[in-house]
């Protein structure tokens, strides 16, 4: 059984190497990465949304996003990248990259984080996330602040956690 595993995982690796990677998903075109470039990663995120209360009076309040904090897993659920603040994302292989929104758009579902389209603004490290050029964040499930009432002087400062998922597709440009 291990050698079948062991050969399936070669086989799906020269199939990257050669250009099979991940197939881009569909979604809509204001949300499409650029042409020329390829999929290299896709994981699934699961994780909070770290939302902050800023009241400055009882008629001027509202729940801030303070940062994300979630792992994202490959397809046989191996953690393999750390989202957080940024919005960043570092990879086991310590390449990190640190994207910028360029297109939000409201999710299909109701109660869900907007889908998201963002460009690479920097990188560190060497290794998968190092040529990232752009990012999707689709498919997003809860992540939403607290209701704004709970969001009063009285709260003023308060953290709250919103449990969410999502899946991200990293892109760079396609190898010739």
């Amino acid at each position: 059984m291990r050698i079948l595993i062991r050969a399936m995982g070669t086989i799906a690796g020269l199939f990257f190497v050669l250009g099979f990677g991940p197939a881009r998903p569909e979604v809509p075109e204001s949300l499409k990465a650029p042409a020329g470039e390829q999929v290299i990663l896709m994981a699934h995120a699961t994780g909070v949304q770290i939302y902050v209360c800023q009241a400055e009076t009882e008629q001027k309040s509202s729940w801030v996003l303070k940062a994300p904090e979630a792992e994202l897993t490959d397809a046989t659920g191996k953690q393999i990248v750390h989202h957080f603040a940024g919005p960043a994302w570092k990879h086991i292989d310590g390449s990190e990259v640190t994207g910028k929104v360029v297109v939000k758009q409201d999710a299909p579902m109701t109660g869900a984080i907007p889908w998201l389209l963002l460009s690479a603004a920097s990188h560190t490290g060497e290794g998968t996330l190092a040529r990232v050029t752009t990012i999707q964040r689709i498919h997003t499930d809860g992540g939403l602040p607290p209701n704004a009432t709970d969001c009063n002087t009285s709260a003023n400062g308060k953290e709250s956690r919103s449990a969410y998922s999502a899946d991200y597709y990293f892109y760079a440009p396609a190898q010739k």
